[in-house]
């Protein structure tokens, strides 16, 4: 039998262990010093820079200390946005309520649903008061661009992400020219972002030749504006629906179906490399067991796709909220603020109103609404996630 040594960075000479440790703590934080600069030159500073610049008059000189009035231009007041902060709040609690509480109890369960909902109810009639408030004290635009911005992501992601697994799941399979099939998802992907815009400005053209409209005629639908409509879309089908119910314009809609058709080919990708490490030996079983493919789809494949899922909900949502490139093309004067998102209202008021103040104001309050978000979608779905 051998004997396994052991070998150990020897000491220098009167050197002691908390000597050593430290030597060795240092020696790490310089291996990790190159990145932390990148990071605080090129991440948080310009972040920092952002709020300091939201404090002032700024145009294209710096401008007075204006303080808080530039968010309170968003805002109204500060009462507005406490009452909104409350809302939510409250219906982040109903959910805790309606997973969390009275389990000890014999009726637990439902107990705790009925608190629930008193309490969603109560969350949500004081965000609606609050919001409203906001709405007439403060900046309709830039609020009616989170809703437009909110449209645009729940009208994406969720169809990107049950997309992609669906062509990954089917491209998994052994049939002819797959490879081919992966590349030619992939490409609107890796396509640049306005030349391909360009391309879908002419197929949803309101002309009646344009591709569009010649596609919808064959079900016997009548040419629409597509890119040139603001009406919202539910309102087009006869429902006479106001505010947020009334759903996204048709000219918005134009635009979600390009960003479904470029992010489903990365998704796609994505979760085929998730399909690539789900063990061969799991759907063997399950067949031996008398499992079909779409039991094996649903309670194998689904469950251990929930990282690779997770995964792209998280980053999908991220996105949308900073989507901008294919926007900026895709958008027409006709179709007005309904498809103005957050990014593109924040451009134009730095860029054409020189207004930089405001413009960085509005900024860190989408940075916040973007990190509220994902730590939202990390305690909803992280805790869903099946890792095996």
């Amino acid at each position: 039998m051998t004997e396994a040594t052991i070998t150990t960075e020897p000491k220098k000479p009167g050197e002691t262990l908390h000597g050593l440790r430290t030597r060795e703590q240092i020696t790490g934080y310089l291996f990790t010093l190159p990145a932390l600069i990148i990071i605080l030159i090129f991440g948080l500073f310009p972040i920092g820079y952002s709020f300091f610049m939201s404090l002032f008059n700024w145009r294209v000189t710096k401008g007075a200390f204006v303080g808080d009035r530039n968010y309170l231009l968003i805002f109204g007041t500060w009462t507005n946005l406490l009452i909104t902060l409350a809302g939510i709040a409250l219906i982040v609690a109903a959910f805790w309520v309606w997973n969390n509480a009275f389990k000890s109890l014999n009726r637990g369960a439902m107990i705790a649903k009925i608190a629930a909902a008193a309490v969603l109810i109560v969350g949500g009639v004081v965000f609606v008061t609050g919001w409203g408030q906001m709405y007439v004290d403060g900046n309709k635009s830039f609020l009616d661009s989170l809703i437009v911005t909110m449209y645009y992501a729940l009208g994406t992601v969720p169809a990107e992400v049950i997309i992609g697994m669906i062509l990954a799941f089917l491209l998994y399979q052994d049939i002819v020219g797959k490879d081919i099939f992966r590349m030619i998802y992939f490409l609107p992907y890796i396509t640049p972002s306005v030349t391909s815009a360009v391309v879908f400005q002419i197929i949803f053209s309101l002309r009646e030749t344009s591709i569009a409209n010649m596609v919808i005629g064959w079900f016997g639908i009548s040419p629409q504006r597509w890119r040139f409509e603001q009406k919202p879309l539910f309102n087009l089908f006869g429902l006479n629906l106001s505010g947020f119910l009334a759903g996204p314009s048709l000219a918005l809609v134009s635009i979600m179906l390009y960003g479904i058709w470029s992010f489903v080919g990365y998704n796609t990708v994505i979760f085929l490399a998730g399909l690539g490490n789900i063990p061969k030996e799991t759907y063997e079983a399950a067949e031996i067991d008398g499992a079909t493919k779409q039991q094996m789809f649903r309670h194998i494949t689904m469950p251990l796709l929930s990282p690779t899922t997770f995964y792209l909900t998280l980053i999908g949502f991220i996105g949308t909220f900073k989507a901008f490139n294919h926007i900026y093309v895709l958008r027409t004067p006709s179709a007005g603020s309904s498809v103005i998102t957050t990014s593109l209202l924040i451009f134009d008021n730095f860029y054409k109103a020189n207004q930089y103040g405001v413009a960085t104001a509005q900024a860190i309050v989408l940075f916040v609404v973007i990190l509220g978000l994902t730590l939202a979608q990390n305690k909803l779905m992280g805790e869903r996630v099946f890792y095996g």
